[in-house]
């Protein structure tokens, strides 16, 4: 237990350390300035409902709960039932260059094969049913933009995950061609897509292949995730139980601090939607948005809502400290790429060593 509260007290002092040095930096960058290379999307922001301030529900990978994943009709349950602000879903390739909507790189689990998805063609990935009833087919990015650009629908949005088991090049370049050949109606997808990625190489490609999209970093490692601090506007989709304790606390703290949207994921416990909401986050990705909705329609705006954050949540999240503290090495190494190297080659390298020597 001393080597585990070792790793606690050094994961907390490296998060304290950052979030000093860098206070006045977040300062300096959190606005949006014609240099930046991402914006700030405030279609993402929470919601002000009279004196409440109010996440918005995004669906994760559709109205999950009720409905087989990354479907369309799981899609449209959110929208029609869970009265979902957005909608999550996961990036994959086929072998002939089709952007398709599955969390997972095979077909196992959601459709019962032993296929990888990179090594099927759209002909035969569109035969395949889900296992779960209704038994629906998997879904192309272009089915969903087309769903999301009817009239009634032009206040949705989509919060993409950009899953890191596709050439970055060549899924960065389909879902621009995607997104360019699909009509939006008269909301841009600019300003309905955010572009989630995984590792700080996908900055530069994102500025490459879709400028003017909003980005948001994906993760569950608060240590990481601070060097996209960094970099103006881009945003954070966290895991939840990482931000429960200290270290998840002062997190918060800085990024709000820097103006930045956070959604936090997969939340589908009714006290941590509860504990959400108190936060302060900009979105809480849940498998069931009719829940998540409920639960803010009862929040009356006071302070004294009741959060219980269970000790197996707490043990759960101390747990997740420690395995971040001995991975963070090979982290470094799965997750290629810097927030300072992409700083450099778009020459706001200066800016922020001003900043953060303020």
């Amino acid at each position: 237990m001393a080597n585990d509260k070792d790793h606690r007290t050094s994961l907390l002092q490296a998060d304290r350390t950052h979030g000093e040095k860098a206070g006045s930096f977040y300062n300096t960058m959190a606005r949006s300035d014609a240099r930046d290379p991402f914006p700030l999307p405030s279609f993402t922001q929470a919601r002000i409902v009279g004196k409440r301030k109010l996440p918005q529900s995004i669906a994760h990978r559709g109205y999950k709960a009720e409905n087989p994943e990354n479907t369309m009709c799981a899609f449209k349950a959110a929208v029609e039932r869970g009265r979902a602000h957005a909608i999550e879903t996961d990036i994959h390739l086929t072998s002939d260059n089709v952007v398709v909507l599955s969390h997972d790189p095979d077909l196992k689990r959601c459709f019962g094969g032993n296929e990888r998805i990179i090594e099927c063609d759209w002909r035969f990935l569109s035969q395949v049913r889900t296992t779960k009833a209704p038994h629906e087919p998997m879904p192309r990015l272009r089915d969903l933009l087309e769903y999301i650009s009817q009239p009634a629908l032009q206040d949705i949005w989509i919060l993409l995950d950009i899953k890191l088991d596709n050439d970055s090049e060549n899924v960065m370049r389909l879902i621009a061609e995607t997104l360019a050949s699909t009509s939006p109606g008269r909301n841009p997808w600019q300003h309905r897509v955010v572009l989630g990625i995984w590792a700080a190489k996908y900055l530069s490609l994102c500025v490459k292949y879709l400028p003017n999209y909003p980005v948001s970093y994906i993760g569950f490692s608060t240590c990481y995730a601070r060097q996209f601090l960094k970099v103006p506007n881009v945003g954070f989709n966290m895991f939840q139980k990482t931000l429960l304790g200290p270290i998840g606390s002062r997190f918060i703290r800085d990024v709000q601090k820097a103006q930045r949207p956070l959604y936090v994921w997969t939340v589908n416990d009714a006290n941590l939607m509860k504990w959400s909401i108190v936060k302060g986050v900009d979105g809480v990705c849940t498998d069931d948005p009719k829940l998540f909705n409920e639960v803010c329609d009862e929040y009356d705006g006071g302070s004294d809502i009741d959060v219980h954050v269970t000790w197996f949540q707490w043990l759960y999240t101390f747990w997740l400290y420690i395995l971040m503290a001995l991975f963070s090495i090979p982290l470094k190494h799965r997750l290629p790429g810097s927030a300072d190297t992409f700083l450099a080659s778009e020459k706001l390298k200066e800016r922020a060593s001003l900043a953060l020597g303020a």
